[in-house]
């Protein structure tokens, strides 16, 4: 409420400024802004400002708009200095954040003065207006928004004119006074001191329009913060569930660890790299595409309970789920099997869900999702099952009826674009997994584990020990996307390498299929990066010195906050993502 009051009062500026401007000593000529709330909007030369109301329905800033109003305000940064007041400062003891104030003196009624209360606080100018002798701005830091009410009398006729005549809208001030509640009950500074600590050159954007161009938000990410305060309130639930799941995770005796960003190979996941040459190595290097491999290690090394929070960067597709650099965490705990990692799983969501909602129950994008436990636990062959009728399983290896079984269910010709992952794939596991990606993912909503998946498409997990073809592993789907996968580990090292050349042939199979299509579609989705098992030849040794039974987890951290934010996308809980390059 204190924003949307400040972005109200603030639309009272425009005939202020406008004014100011035509007697302003910075031009030969009168100049005419017209200014909209948080905006130092449109120079004009015309003799008289425009209607308020027709203001309100003029176009966003324009190029030359932007250049004349920072024209304007180096102008100013110029005479600040000429009068020996230095626009950048270095430092301002503030006494409180504008919510503590809030807080503090929510008690007082209204017209209500407390003189004694000596107070500093300073933040960025996000509205401003003018009558007569009296100015109020409103003054936002981290905490929130508060009011400024200047009045002549309380300054010097120096510090008076240098209000009016210098501070714009995107300041960034410090005021030091007395704390007074307004006749209409607007708690305030009472201003008695004040210092520009930052001079704004550039306009922020029009409130009216507000930044609504996406691209322009994710590539500006400071001033969509500005213009839109729930923002940055996204990054502050991030940073809490970042926190919370480390205190979660050392809570049951697991230490944090670090591995390298830079590798020798891209291992642990089936997924195109980032490729950089190192001069002095004289080698190619790559940008990790999972932190496992390592961590494993550090269990074979003797450490038990080990986590890493990291950036993964996989050089393959964008969309509102991929980023191609993006946080995880993965853990591994020693003699435990994945049944512990459910476990953990649960207890790293809830305790989130309670850190920044206070309740188990939250609603995305209109849909409540019931976090209360114990979550749905499924195998993927039943749900499957469920969603089709048909029983996967009873094909045995038989992967020729699987594909048309599942053809049929695609809706799809034998030949046709369509069917080329379908195509590609060399067993039942294969097929059933493209079914279940199809069919099933999307129905996930509430929390479920998906449990048991085909060994051939999870070839660092544990066979299962009581189905064949099945490995203990589990992916835990919310809201229709992946948000977890753990396995039982393999630590069989013939079994691990048998599984990794097999992986390859898989890998360089799909190639080929795809290599056979030359539509433009498949030939920008090929991945052209050749796997050898060579790459992974340390990991293999430091298994053949033998690593404990163990159980390990990735938990993807942004599709987490996304969940907890409300947020449709995943740039917007990643503060910088990638982007196009702009044409």
């Amino acid at each position: 409420m204190e924003a949307l009051r400040a972005w109200r009062a603030s639309s009272n500026l425009l005939g202020f400024a406008a004014s100011r401007a035509a007697t302003s000593s910075f031009t030969a000529k009168p100049l005419y802004l017209r200014l909209r709330c948080c905006s130092g909007a449109a120079a004009t030369t015309n003799q008289k400002p425009l209607p308020q109301d027709r203001r309100r329905r003029s176009a966003s800033t324009s190029t030359s708009d932007r250049d004349s109003i920072r024209a304007i305000r180096l102008k100013k940064v110029e005479e600040l200095r000429g009068k020996g007041y230095e626009p950048y400062a270095y430092k301002w003891d503030r006494t409180h954040m504008t919510k503590e104030l809030q807080e503090e003196y929510t008690h007082l009624e209204n017209g209500e003065v407390r003189e004694e209360a000596a107070v500093s606080i300073a933040g960025r100018i996000v509205a401003r207006r003018a009558f007569g002798k009296l100015i109020f701005m409103s003054v936002r830091d981290d905490t929130g928004t508060i009011q400024l009410y200047c009045e002549k009398d309380n300054l010097t006729d120096d510090q008076f004119e240098q209000l009016k005549e210098f501070v714009d809208i995107g300041d960034i001030l410090g005021a030091s006074g007395s704390i007074k509640k307004t006749e209409k009950g607007e708690l305030s500074v009472n201003m008695k001191n004040f210092e520009i600590l930052t001079k704004s050159l550039l306009p922020l954007p029009d409130k009216y329009h507000g930044l609504t161009d996406v691209d322009k938000r994710y590539r500006q990410r400071y001033v969509d913060m500005i213009a839109n305060p729930e923002v940055a309130d996204v990054f502050r639930t991030r940073a809490k569930v970042v926190s919370e799941i480390r205190k979660t995770v050392e809570s049951f005796g697991f230490i944090e660890v670090e591995t390298p960003v830079l590798q020798g190979a891209a291992g642990g996941a089936e997924a195109r790299p980032f490729i950089t040459y190192h001069n002095s190595l004289q080698r190619d290097l790559y940008l990790r595409i999972a932190t496992e491999l390592h961590l494993k290690r550090m269990l074979v090394g003797g450490l038990e309970r080990v986590y890493e929070i990291g950036r993964i960067f996989r050089n393959e597709g964008i969309s509102t789920r991929h980023n191609p650099e993006f946080t995880t965490i993965e853990m591994y705990e020693a003699y435990s099997d994945y049944e512990s990692m459910m476990n953990m799983a649960e207890e790293i969501v809830t305790r989130c869900a309670m850190a920044t909602h206070g309740k188990l129950k939250v609603d995305y994008q209109g849909t409540e999702i019931s976090l209360e436990r114990p979550w749905r636990r499924e195998t993927m062959h039943s749900l499957v099952k469920e969603a089709t009728g048909i029983n996967f399983s009873s094909f045995g290896q038989d992967v020729e009826s699987a594909k048309s079984a599942a053809r049929g269910l695609l809706g799809i010709k034998v030949g046709s674009s369509e069917s080329t992952s379908l195509q590609s794939c060399s067993s039942v596991g294969h097929v059933l997994n493209e079914v279940f990606e199809t069919f099933v993912e999307s129905t996930l909503v509430q929390p479920t584990f998906v449990l048991d998946y085909p060994v051939e498409i999870s070839p660092l997990a544990k066979p299962h020990r009581s189905y064949a073809s099945l490995t203990e592993r589990f992916e835990l789907f919310i809201c229709g996307r992946e948000i977890g996968n753990a396995f039982s580990e393999l630590t069989d090292p013939i079994d691990q390498r048998s599984r990794f050349e097999n992986q390859i042939k898989q890998h360089n199979a799909k190639r080929a299929a795809r290599a056979k299509v030359k539509s433009t579609e498949d030939q920008g989705d090929e991945d052209d990066y050749s796997y050898d098992v060579s790459l992974d030849e340390d990991f293999l040794t430091s298994l053949e010195y033998g690593m404990p039974p163990a159980s390990g987890m990735g938990l993807g951290i942004d599709r987490l906050v996304m969940l907890l934010t409300n947020s449709s996308s995943i740039r917007d809980v990643i503060a910088f993502p990638v982007l196009k390059i702009q044409q």
